[in-house]
């Protein structure tokens, strides 16, 4: 019974890790966590859209498409 405290000292590993991301939850439905995800990916498409808009040389994606 060589890997008896093996598996203890996995268990104890294991409710570490549960106990870790207990602390992730911040009460909120999965409904309420789409809208503030929503939100929050348009807030910063928002921003990201008025940085192109003002500086214009950073966007690398679009290089050589503009179209006339």
């Amino acid at each position: 019974m060589t890997r008896g405290n093996q598996r203890e000292v996995d268990r104890q590993r294991g409710q570490a890790r549960k106990q870790q991301g207990k602390q992730k939850d911040d009460g909120l439905t999965p409904e309420q966590r789409r809208e503030r995800d929503a939100k929050a990916l348009q807030e910063k498409a928002a921003k990201k859209a008025a940085q192109a808009g003002g500086g214009g040389a950073s966007d690398s994606k679009n290089k050589g498409n503009s179209k006339k």
